[in-house]
């Protein structure tokens, strides 16, 4: 059996499934996956929590499965946080430099000040300080600036907040499923980290997950990420259209959508027909794949359209060489690929979580990219960490305390 030092656990808790992730990490500090756990997740809207004790057995149904494929017990997670209460802005921050040249310590000072200057709402903590660029005495487009000789170090920084309430809902139903949370990650980055290549993210890239209750995405540029944001639609509004035009309940119209659900029309070949179950008491009817394919049609283009403006927004339209990379499980709708081509105008391809060994075959699937995510996360930011408290992607150590000590008034 793995030593406990050696076991990192991912937590995806979604809008449609929850699923955990176990991982080995070697000697050589590769990752072997060697057990996963998924169940339906039940208790949580469009990426947030609003009923804690049907997450809290969800989240337990699927942890015991994942224990048991790996034959290990688990304590701890690395969980993930998104929903539409998410929300960014870029801010710099400038430090002098004290010995002449840029030490760990210059660049972790830049950054905590760039961080201290944010407006954040008492309602709202910030989850994630992510560096984009930094400038040495204004020569700027410096990437890694340890090292440089200089006076006066700058750098830009993506912040990212979220709603405090959003945050203590999830630990606390981690924490009343027996487990404790280690640090909490946006959950478009940890995907981004499982399905982009370094490749991508120097051309430009739009990391697109499609997920049950929100459509995530996370631009990047010249390595770093520059934008992201979280829209409010996801692939139970194409299973609600379902289920309003096909006369059927939801449990059906998920597997309608599942087993012959296309994203475009113009896929449908032949005259194939689907037998979709009445409500009550009545017979089942029989309606023509393309019937299926125009009710979801309209809500997909809805649903690029509204990327689409996000990238606009953001100012990067015509600045994504490497195009739009979808994940996600709804990501798996046949013609998803073809339908962003069409919307975007951009190269588009659905991309599967990699970087890891082990069950590698189970875990391929676009639905686990948050979970596998998180594995690549917790290994590369653990030893920060654990010895400064403050990573190269936030403060969580710190608003994981905070939060703990507000739980402790329920």
């Amino acid at each position: 059996m793995p030593k406990r030092d050696q076991i990192l656990v991912g937590l995806d808790i979604g809008t449609t499934k929850i699923c955990a992730v176990v991982a080995e990490v070697t000697d050589s500090g590769t990752l072997n996956v060697i057990g996963v756990g998924s169940s339906q997740s039940r208790g949580l809207r469009k990426g947030v929590v609003v009923d804690i004790e049907s997450t809290v057995e969800s989240i337990k149904k699927a942890v015991e499965e994942a224990e048991l494929m790996a034959a290990v017990q688990i304590n701890s997670v690395y969980t993930g946080i998104a929903g539409t209460h998410i929300s960014a802005e870029n801010c710099k921050g400038v430090v002098a430099l004290k010995r002449g040249e840029v030490t760990r310590e210059d660049i972790q000072r830049a950054i905590e000040s760039a961080r201290t200057l944010a407006i954040v709402p008492p309602d709202r903590r910030i989850l994630h300080v992510l560096p984009r660029e930094f400038a040495v005495d204004g020569q700027e487009g410096v990437r890694e600036p340890l090292g440089l000789s200089g006076n006066r170090l700058e750098v830009n920084v993506h912040v990212i907040t979220g709603a405090v309430t959003s945050a203590q809902n999830i630990i606390k139903s981690v924490n009343r499923a027996g487990l404790d949370v280690v640090d909490i990650i946006l959950q478009p980055l940890a995907s981004s980290e499982a399905v982009l290549s370094q490749e991508e993210r120097e051309l430009g890239v739009a990391m697109v997950d499609l997920g049950g209750g929100t459509t995530d995405v996370a631009i990047f540029l010249d390595g770093s990420i520059r934008h992201s944001a979280v829209l409010p639609i996801g692939g139970q509004n194409l299973t609600k259209d379902l289920a309003i035009g096909l006369m059927t309940s939801q449990t059906e119209a998920e597997k309608i959508k599942v087993h012959h659900g296309l994203a475009r029309v113009e896929l449908v070949v032949g005259n194939q027909t689907v037998e979709v179950p009445s409500v009550g008491d009545r017979p089942p009817r029989l309606f023509s794949r393309k019937d299926v394919a125009e009710i979801i049609e309209p809500r997909v283009e809805e649903m690029f359209e509204l990327v689409r403006r996000e990238i606009a927004r953001a100012g990067y339209e015509g600045m994504l060489g490497a195009g739009v990379v979808l994940t996600g499980g709804t990501s798996l709708l046949e013609g998803m690929p073809d339908a962003a081509e069409k919307v975007l105008k951009l190269p588009a391809r659905r991309g599967g979580p990699s970087g890891v060994g082990g069950l590698r075959d189970i875990v391929s699937h676009p639905a686990y990219a948050t979970g596998v995510g998180l594995l690549l996360h917790a290994r590369r930011y653990a030893e920060d960490l654990e010895s400064a408290g403050l990573r190269n992607g936030g403060a969580w150590s710190k608003m994981v305390g905070w939060t703990r000590r507000m739980l402790e008034v329920f």
